[in-house]
């Protein structure tokens, strides 16, 4: 089990860093976007300072243009350094490709046959969108239990991130259904630790004292 922070904030890393929890850090074209530095600088200086493993999602427009890319990002720390891969049937091709040199997650996972798929084509990491699967089709954390499923099925050993996670309910959810790491922007990693009740019990025990 791993938490994950999703960002590339540099001062976000840092501070979840000294959490001493943190497992790695994930990133994807919007998140980057945001970030202020040349992508390669981004991860980079993530890679530096994160723990564990560091995911860069490919964004070239054809399938040779990607694997390029990803080669290049891979290279900046290929002890650390994981490519998110949209899950589609030419990018399974491309998983299959380069996964036997290349720690490879499929992401934008909505469907226990895209799972299957990327279990086959040596996927490490499978990643559903937990929140937005909940508004798009009904029941994300039912979408993560069928992906769980199909990876015991296959008896690979693809792990799912789950991702898009909105409340620490919804983490305490996913990690339920089957998730085996989350990843989470800094507000709600920040949310796990804390409760009302456990506010209130330090209050009365303040007045003890």
């Amino acid at each position: 089990m791993g938490l994950f922070l999703d960002s590339a904030k540099i001062e976000e890393v840092r501070q979840a860093v000294e959490f001493g929890f943190l497992a790695g850090v994930t990133t994807n074209p919007t998140i980057m976007a945001k970030a202020k530095g040349e992508p390669k600088d981004i991860i980079r200086q993530i890679c530096a300072i994160a723990p564990g493993p560091v995911f860069y999602q490919v964004t070239a427009k054809t399938v040779a243009e990607r694997e390029r890319e990803g080669r290049e990002f891979f290279g900046i720390s290929p002890e650390k350094v994981v490519l998110k891969i949209p899950a589609t049937s030419e990018n399974m091709a491309l998983i299959a490709r380069i996964s036997g040199d290349i720690p490879c997650a499929a992401t934008a996972v909505y469907s226990g046959h895209q799972t299957l798929v990327a279990c086959e084509a040596g996927a490490r990491y499978v990643i559903p969108y937990v929140n937005r699967a909940t508004r798009l089709l009904g029941d994300g954390c039912k979408l993560v239990a069928e992906m769980a499923a199909v990876v015991r099925a296959t008896g690979k050993q693809a792990e799912i991130l789950a991702a898009s996670i909105r409340s620490a309910d919804e983490a305490t959810q996913a990690v339920l259904a089957g998730a085996n790491h989350l990843t989470l922007p800094m507000d709600i990693l920040m949310s796990l630790g804390n409760h009302p009740l456990s506010d209130a019990a330090i209050e009365e025990f303040g007045r003890a004292g």
